[in-house]
């Protein structure tokens, strides 16, 4: 009899082969003292050195394979290897406690997981699971305990694992890795994003998908609907090959549209960009026929480093992805760092609450030579394609014309000293806090732009902390409360002649696609692999119709009914 276990689904795609169960023996660390310091720590060094030899050879593989951003996660194993809060303090313990190297390593890397999981952050979190990897690999050499690797894996199979670590996902091996499920794990983590990228159909967060499959039993991963079903029955498995013969065909269909115009049934233009997070990212953008780049995370130049990013290299991140993007428009956010996403080399406070903190252009404009070089080398880029520049975070008309003015300060210094920079870069703002939405129509006179960023504006509004499982249930796109306030937005912009895009989640998401059609939205930008699904499905709505029912839903009393409505009559 077949079982069916729900999870979140991590990667689109139909995946059918036989369960290969990942699992890796238990790691039995023993305390104990050693007389030699000087000998346990050279053993304990050797033991790093051998763990940063492989992750040296993983991390050239995906590259090859993956691209530079997703070697960029091994690059920030290797620098967890070289960080003396960690690797020292081991040290330490060897020689201060005479502990064997095994224990001193587990105790502090332990330390070290427990304090990054208790962040509330998802990226923080993430951290965690580095440093769980990093010493997993380091204590592996000490105790002489092979791991089992999907290198190795030679037939179809499905990976089943209570995680799956960064360098085993980029071991994996598409031809014979056909999906994987995890115990654990959300959209956001490393195995999901890095599975997406490979177009390998996943399920993560299943809670016990190790615990009730054995390995060669037939299995299901349902990347669509977020669920695994295992030992199927024949007719479950020949229903599920043609929905996999249906995803096939509607990937095909959408492959189409690569290079068509975002145009609804009765002919209103809509333009489709894309978020990234690196200049790799852009490959991704132009292969799914993205009209521009919505938003450009710069916050990944900072991280996984030791210090700030210079102005010349923050220059030619820029320029490449504005070269690689041609004429289209390219909108880079100005670091979005700080409060929740700390930067190891600068010395940020502690805080209670970091979301509501000290953090983007608070932090930006407190520390004006960061943000200059930023700005000079956003400048110097400008020449080189359609470059629009936004501020985030921002919540006062005064925060935006202080950060417009040093950016126009920089922008006169670089002239004087003979720099070409471009005199039509649009300088507009993340509307992400809802005073700023309420109070759209002012800012509307001085912005060239407004980007929704639905992700915080959505939390802030419900007072409801996105990444807490508890209040999960208040994260509420569809909302009236939130259609009212991106309303508010679009039409302070549509007033004054500007435009208003959305970079939050939101703008991918087929229920409220049709909405924000309605509501005139002039540009969608989210995930590269949505936008040509997010084309298709524009190319069948009637905006018109639309509009005719933005009263009705607008007036809705619950989420609940907007999402009825929009599945019945769009």
């Amino acid at each position: 009899m077949s079982e069916i276990i729900s999870g979140i689904a991590a990667s689109a795609g139909i995946a059918i082969a036989k369960a290969f169960l990942l699992e890796n023996p238990e790691l039995e660390i023993v305390k104990k003292t050693v007389e030699n310091t000087d000998q346990e720590i050279n053993r304990f060094q050797q033991a790093v050195d051998k763990a940063k030899t492989e992750l040296a050879a993983i991390k050239d593989r995906a590259f090859a394979e993956l691209g530079e951003d997703k070697a960029a996660i091994f690059a920030a194993h290797l620098l967890v290897l070289d960080d003396p809060e960690l690797i020292d303090t081991v040290k330490q313990k060897i020689e201060n406690e005479k502990a064997n190297a095994e224990s001193a390593m587990d105790e502090i890397s332990s330390m070290f997981i427990t304090m990054f999981e208790q962040m509330d952050n998802e990226y923080m979190k993430e951290r965690a699971a580095d440093i769980r990897d990093v010493s997993k690999r380091v204590l592996s050499h000490l105790l002489d305990v092979k791991f089992a690797t999907p290198a190795s894996i030679s037939e179809e199979v499905i990976i089943i694992a209570e995680d799956l670590t960064p360098s085993d996902t980029a071991q994996l091996n598409r031809q014979f890795v056909k999906g994987f499920a995890t115990d654990i794990g959300g959209r956001t983590s490393h195995s999901a994003i890095m599975s997406r990228s490979m177009e390998i159909p996943a399920v993560v967060g299943t809670k016990s998908i190790t615990s009730q499959v054995e390995n060669g039993v037939t299995v299901i991963i349902d990347g669509l609907g977020g669920k695994v079903i295992i030992d199927p029955s024949d007719d479950v498995v020949k229903e599920y090959q043609e929905k996999q013969e249906s995803y096939a065909r509607q990937k095909a269909e959408w492959a189409k549209l690569v290079n068509e115009a975002t145009t609804s049934e009765d002919g209103h233009h809509a333009e489709l960009a894309a978020n990234i997070g690196t200049p790799a990212d852009v490959q991704g953008v132009l292969e799914n026929g993205g009209e521009g780049v919505g938003l450009y995370r710069t916050e990944f130049l900072y991280m996984g480093r030791d210090q700030l990013p210079t102005e010349e290299e923050q220059y030619n991140a820029y320029k490449e992805v504005l070269v690689k993007m041609g004429e289209k428009p390219v909108v880079i956010r100005t670091l979005d760092i700080g409060g929740d996403k700390e930067l190891p080399y600068l010395d940020l406070p502690k805080e209670m609450n970091p979301f509501l903190g000290f953090r983007a252009i608070r932090l930006c404009l407190e520390e004006q030579d960061m943000f200059r070089t930023q700005l000079r080398a956003l400048l110097r880029a400008s020449a080189h394609g359609n470059l629009k520049i936004m501020f985030p975070m921002i919540a006062t008309l005064d925060e935006f014309r202080s950060a417009k003015g040093i950016l126009l300060e920089e922008k006169e210094k670089l002239k004087a000293e003979g720099t070409e920079v471009s005199d039509s870069i649009e300088i507009g703002i993340m509307v992400e806090i809802p005073s700023t939405a309420v109070m759209a129509d002012i800012f509307a006179k001085e912005v060239d732009f407004f980007s929704i960023g639905t992700n915080d504006l959505i939390q802030y509004t419900m007072a409801a902390d996105r990444m807490n499982e508890q209040v999960s249930y208040l994260y509420q796109p569809y909302s009236p409360a939130i259609l009212r306030l991106v309303k508010m937005v679009i039409d302070a912009a549509h007033k004054e002649g500007k435009w208003a895009g959305m970079c939050g989640e939101m703008a991918g998401d087929p229920i409220a696609i049709p909405i924000l059609l309605g509501l005139g939205l002039d540009e969608f930008s989210m995930s590269a692999t949505s936008i040509l699904p997010a084309r298709s499905q524009i190319a069948k709505l009637s905006k018109e119709k639309i509009e005719s029912s933005l009263d009705q839903i607008l007036n809705m009393s619950t989420t609940a009914e907007v999402e009825a409505f929009v599945k019945e009559n769009f």
